[in-house]
């Protein structure tokens, strides 16, 4: 196998991408066949899956955002969209069969709650269809606009347990710099009705780089979001990319974020938080209530045009876009579409890709990656699989390694935006290099 390194030597940025998933979407081509999903999922374990729902729309798109995601869509489209996602989930179950046991669940996109309590009601009825929902965590996120008491009250009653706000900043000018025009009473009130409403576990987005930020700006939405003893938050550094609404920023804003980042994670570890990941913060005794997604091993089934389903050998989605314009394309033709029996644009996972997958979404964990369940799982040692790409990390300081563990230090986990993409495959980097938008 060819586990050549991507050129970890050459790492300058903390700041090269988010790696949240592995391969990224951007390495899918379509498939030709297109593979039945029956065949798709057969001979898979079935036992602990993750179930999750996109919705692609939004109120507004932020300036930092590259979500798959569209503004004002009207009613006639949410309608169809809810209509096509339980014509999906038609196909998905009986593609799945009778074995299937889901253990967490998710709404993501977009902003679910764009859609009203009614549009709510039918989205949980889709997902109830799945075997155990509403016995399992389920995860939504929402916005400040859109967290009302009626949508909320909704999710509540439908068992939801973790609910995501993206405040992004408490200062309403460095709102606006981020393109989020919001104010900081209207955060509050949204925080207000979703502690009112009452859910196990609340997070707060917040996101450090915006222009203008200063550490003492930094402290005060830290401090503001730690008002509400959220169970979660999570720090964002800002990434600007093209088709963002956002213009590039001077070579040392990497030092800015990177300041702001440890202010951050200081701060959170001397109020009793504990550091999951770069990003995640929880207060000890937390469970994760539809947090994490289920990363290494269990199997992932999305509904919806911008998510993605995992198997072990195959990740598919359907065609991925940023743009405006092929993002409506996307789902307009998405909300036509009567036949979700085959998997239509994906990658293959050799067994390259499977221990890379199992390398890069353990690591960039605080509690690293388990060698006894790698060898279980593989029948080999990380440390003779990729000792090139772990030997530079080690030799920065970056990697602590135990005869049962490799972990990242603190330092490790600062950069884990450039360790991730350090350890992604040639194959991979070279389809994301070719990708080119719809």
């Amino acid at each position: 196998m060819d586990r050549s390194v991507r050129g970890v030597h050459s790492v300058v940025t903390p700041y090269q991408g988010y790696v949240y998933a592995y391969p990224h979407k951007t390495a899918y081509r379509p498939l030709s066949p297109e593979p039945l999903l029956r065949d798709v999922w057969a001979g898979e374990p079935l036992d602990t899956l993750f179930l999750y729902l996109h919705v692609p729309f939004c109120e507004m798109r932020c300036g930092f955002c590259n979500l798959f995601t569209r503004t004002g869509a009207p009613e006639e489209l949410t309608g169809a969209y809810l209509d096509a996602l339980d014509r999906q989930a038609t196909a998905v179950l009986e593609a799945l069969g009778d074995d299937a046991s889901f253990a967490t669940s998710a709404f993501g996109g977009g902003t679910p709650t764009y859609f009203t309590a009614s549009e709510l009601e039918r989205l949980c009825d889709v997902a109830g269809r799945f075997p155990g929902f509403g016995a399992i965590p389920l995860g939504v996120e929402t916005s400040p606009a859109t967290a009302t008491t009626d949508r909320l009250t909704v999710l509540a009653e439908r068992g939801t347990t973790r609910i995501s706000i993206g405040v992004q900043s408490f200062l309403d000018e460095e709102a606006r710099a981020a393109v989020r025009p919001q104010k900081r009473a209207e955060v509050e009130a949204a925080l207000d009705r979703i502690r009112a409403v009452g859910f196990p576990t609340l997070n707060i987005d917040l996101i450090y780089g915006i222009d203008g930020q200063t550490p003492e700006t930094w402290m005060h939405s830290l401090n503001a979001a730690l008002a509400w003893r959220p169970e979660e938050i999570y720090l964002y550094p800002l990434y600007v990319r093209p088709l963002t609404g956002l213009g590039r920023r001077a070579q040392d804003w990497d030092d800015q974020r990177l300041t702001l980042y440890r202010i951050g994670r200081d701060h959170l570890l001397a109020e009793g938080y504990e550091q999951v990941s770069m990003r995640m913060f929880r207060l000890p005794g937390e469970t994760a209530n539809g947090t994490e997604y289920c990363c290494q091993t269990d199997g992932m089934v999305g509904l919806g045009c911008g998510a993605r389903s995992y198997t072990s050998a195959l990740h598919y989605s359907f065609e991925y876009a940023v743009g405006a314009g092929q993002v409506r394309s996307i789902i307009d033709a998405y909300v036509r579409e009567d036949d979700f029996t085959t998997a239509r644009v994906g990658l293959q996972l050799d067994e390259d890709e499977r221990l890379r997958r199992h390398l890069v979404q353990s690591l960039l964990q605080a509690t690293g990656l388990d060698r006894s369940a790698y060898r279980a799982r593989f029948g080999t040692d990380p440390l003779d699989d990729f000792p090139a790409d772990l030997k530079s990390f080690d030799d920065r300081g970056w990697l602590e390694v135990t005869d049962n563990a490799l972990r990242l230090t603190p330092e490790g986990l600062a950069y884990s935006d450039a360790i991730g993409p350090a350890l992604f495959s040639p194959r991979v980097n070279e389809l994301m290099s070719a990708y080119e938008a719809r």
